[in-house]
């Protein structure tokens, strides 16, 4: 193997990048990636970043020198629009064709938008830096009111954020408690009951029926008929895996890109991060992780996979993720899920510091 092209220029795939370098491989590593910017870390976009704490050079995964020392191939600014899994050949917009020897596929996920809100000002989600700092301008300018749609981790995140500048913030969920999904009801009613603590409106069981207004919003109609004024809405109902550039690749795309449990998804094709799906032997089930420390774990190890040839490890982690809001820190390592009993082995969810099983 003498080249290897990674599409995606964010965690998991400048991870795949290092790892190959660590592991001794000399030859050609091309980064293709749609941002223009160098990569960066993506968790304090909703927090520090969002609050106006931190800066955008704070969160470069790299500095310059240690940028140089990997000796990297840049396409920044530019999109893989095809891909053909038995030539190994990634196809960018303007037509330029990069042919390697190996190929990690490390595109990510993009939000879900709320259909009609495309062409009204006012309107967000959050995934990328640029994302960021235009919401932070929005809470700059200190709105009257903030909607904050979906309190999954980002919503959530974002809805705390926005507090901690003393704006007055609605939070709207589809189910009964924040997090339920990931948490279950039980430790959702205590997410709940913090964001309660500081002063959030939390409408939950309804969803969004339309956000209106003219050329900005002004707006948010539920599901049940509640009219909420808005000057500023952030939109966080979940992401779509990247793979649309995939058709007709050879691979096997669902919910993702389907890999076998050493992250190999064709001859000389590996995929991490949030687009990789893949059997997770230590819990016996097929699973695609959202979370910050499995695209670092998944994209060295798809890194070495391609490196390896036939004889590779499985890739078999314990997802762990964590979450801050407010002065309280959420933290879970494992699988969880609705279902799921659950046991406070110490400390008290009335004091919102508990440990649980």
């Amino acid at each position: 193997m003498k080249s290897v092209t990674i599409v995606g220029a964010s965690l998991a795939g400048m991870r795949a990048a290092e790892a190959l370098r660590r592991e001794g491989f000399d030859g050609t590593v091309t980064v293709v990636g749609d941002e223009t910017g160098a990569p960066y870390d993506r968790p304090p976009l909703s927090k520090q970043v969002l609050a106006g704490e931190w800066e955008p050079e704070r969160i470069a995964l790299y500095d310059a020198e240690t940028l140089d020392d990997l000796r990297l191939t840049w396409r920044l600014g530019t999109r893989a629009v095809a891909f053909d899994a038995a030539s190994r050949t990634v196809t960018l917009e303007g037509g330029e064709r990069l042919a390697a020897d190996g190929v990690v596929i490390a595109t990510g996920a993009r939000t879900r938008k709320l259909p009609g809100t495309e062409v009204l000002a006012g309107v967000y989600t959050l995934r990328t830096l640029a994302d960021s700092l235009a919401i932070r301008a929005e809470l700059e300018a200190m709105p009257r009111r903030v909607v904050v749609v979906g309190a999954g981790f980002i919503g959530a995140e974002v809805a705390a954020t926005a507090r901690g500048r003393g704006l007055d913030v609605t939070m709207v969920e589809m189910a009964e408690t924040p997090l339920e999904r990931v948490l279950g009801a039980e430790l959702g009613r205590v997410c709940a009951a913090v964001h309660r603590d500081h002063g959030v409106d939390l409408r939950l069981g309804v969803g969004v029926a339309e956000i209106t207004g003219t050329d900005r919003v002004e707006q948010v109609v539920l599901s049940d008929g509640t009219r909420l004024d808005a000057d500023v809405v952030i939109v966080g109902v979940g992401v779509i895996p990247n793979t649309e550039w995939l058709k007709g690749s050879g691979l096997e795309i669902d919910n993702g890109v389907v890999c076998d449990e050493t992250c190999l998804a064709a001859p000389g094709v590996v995929a991490a991060g949030d687009v990789a799906r893949w059997p997770n032997r230590l819990f016996g089930q097929s699973m695609r992780v959202e979370h910050w420390d499995n695209a670092i774990d998944q994209g060295m190890a798809a890194a070495r996979r391609l490196l390896a040839g036939g004889d590779a490890e499985p890739f078999a982690p314990v997802p762990w993720f964590w979450s801050d809001q407010y002065d309280r820190k959420i933290q879970l390592a494992g699988r969880s899920g609705p279902e799921d009993d659950v046991a406070v082995v110490t400390g008290s969810p009335d004091e919102r510091r508990f440990a649980a099983i």
